[in-house]
């Protein structure tokens, strides 16, 4: 497996820089349309869970790591998508979702995490153990990182023997902001400098050497980088290469890697583009396509109502309303402003936050009820011009509600595969 994104650093080597799409999400529609869009264009998926959404006692979506693979595996089977085409990924896998226990207790945990991920057929592993923990600094030093990025690798390196499975590959690094987005306006950003990207790489490849663990680290493959691109609640920050240049050069010294980018959502596709020609290899996706969700969603809940009287007043917005305003732990610490704005960025922040209530019930019934409703109907031109201007050719036959989704999604992954000039197919 290794081989499978081996080719990324490869390609930037010969001049003809290659990426891949790291779809971040756990919403079922989300992977069916990003594994029937890898169908479609004979391309490889690679399908990333974080360490808050899945891990060994359930994250936020319930599910531990063989969960989450079997429900991949389960909609591949359903689309035609061949298995062995899938990638999967752990992302963040380190202490941060017990970062309010002590440290020694916190990477207990991350251990035991990162051996279920293995367990559960995982293989592109991102170490980040960058978090202080209980009594520590926001943010520890490299050397700190360091070491524990080494202790998870470890569990992951035995697990994997043990087994008999494939040995993992690694990424390594962390990025600014956190990882779903900031929560203010943002007005500039500064790329990773290329001191700070070298002392990384450095720091954990002699610790790597020191501990007889050279194979594993000639199995890390990316390193994540802040290129300079991020989105707000409010606002996106494109990518501007002039200011990265400096950075970029580094990969002339280390031509093992390719940079990893996050939050490349919202990006569109010449600055995606930019990005892979200067060496970010692997492009994080994940709330630009809940994000793209919601707001067809929203159109079709628009729709129902204008064409079906017995319908109600958008059902849906408001079933999500009463739910984030019952329920605000997800979305409290990073909303601010008053009660029109907090409301406002409740339904269309672009960190998204309301992805993480899809799966409560009634968010799912409302959902239900929605597509059940217009299933069938015939909609008007001038009606879809009105409520969702780019799916004219939905209009008139008999509707489908979820496929209305599914291109929604699939038009979002189609920049990132044109960015990637179809590179995945591999």
């Amino acid at each position: 497996m290794t081989a499978a994104l081996g080719y990324l650093a490869a390609a930037r080597r010969s001049g003809q820089p290659e990426g891949i799409a790291s779809v971040c999400s756990a919403h079922p529609l989300v992977l069916r349309a990003a594994l029937r869009h890898g169908r479609e264009h004979d391309s490889k998926v690679l399908i990333e869970a974080t360490c808050n959404q899945v891990n060994h006692l359930g994250g936020y979506t319930g599910m531990q790591p063989a969960d989450f693979a079997a429900l991949v595996a389960k909609i591949a089977g359903e689309e035609g998508f061949p298995a062995d085409r899938i990638i999967l990924g752990g992302d963040h896998l380190g202490p941060n979702p017990w970062r309010h226990r002590p440290a020694e207790d916190a990477m207990k945990e991350a251990e035991r995490m990162v051996a279920a991920f293995i367990k559960a057929g995982f293989r592109k592993i991102h170490l980040d153990a960058s978090m202080g923990c209980k009594g520590e600094p926001a943010g520890l030093d490299d050397q700190t990182t360091a070491e524990r990025a080494l202790r998870l690798a470890t569990v992951a390196e035995d697990i994997a023997k043990t087994i008999g499975a494939e040995m993992p590959f690694y990424i390594i690094g962390t990025e600014v902001p956190p990882p779903g987005g900031a929560d203010h306006i943002l007005t500039t950003l500064e790329p990773t400098s290329r001191a700070a990207a070298r002392q990384t790489i450095n720091v954990h490849r002699d610790l790597f050497k020191k501990a007889a663990r050279d194979d594993a680290f000639s199995r890390v493959i990316g390193l994540v980088v802040q290129p300079g691109v991020e989105f707000g609640n409010h606002n996106v920050i494109q990518y501007d290469r002039d200011k990265a240049k400096d950075l970029v050069g580094l990969l002339d010294d280390e031509p093992q890697f390719v940079f990893e980018a996050h939050s490349t959502d919202y990006q569109g596709r010449r600055p995606l583009r930019e990005l892979v020609d200067d060496g970010c290899g692997i492009l994080k996706v994940g709330p630009e396509l809940t994000f793209v969700l919601r707001e067809t969603l929203y159109a079709l809940d628009l729709i129902a109502s204008d064409l079906l009287p017995d319908y109600g007043e958008r059902p849906l917005y408001a079933a999500m309303e009463g739910l984030m305003s019952a329920q605000p732990n997800y979305w409290k610490g990073h909303y601010g402003g008053d009660e029109p704005e907090r409301r406002l960025l409740r339904h269309y922040s672009f960190s998204d936050r309301i992805r993480y209530y899809w799966v409560a019930p009634q968010a799912s019934a409302a959902v239900e009820r929605l597509l059940g409703t217009l299933a069938g109907a015939r909609v008007p031109i001038p009606l879809l011009r009105q409520h969702l201007p780019a799916g004219e050719q939905f209009a008139s036959a008999p509707l489908d509600p979820q496929e209305v989704l599914m291109w929604r999604v699939m038009r979002s992954l189609d920049d990132y595969h044109a960015a990637c000039r179809g590179s995945a197919a591999g």
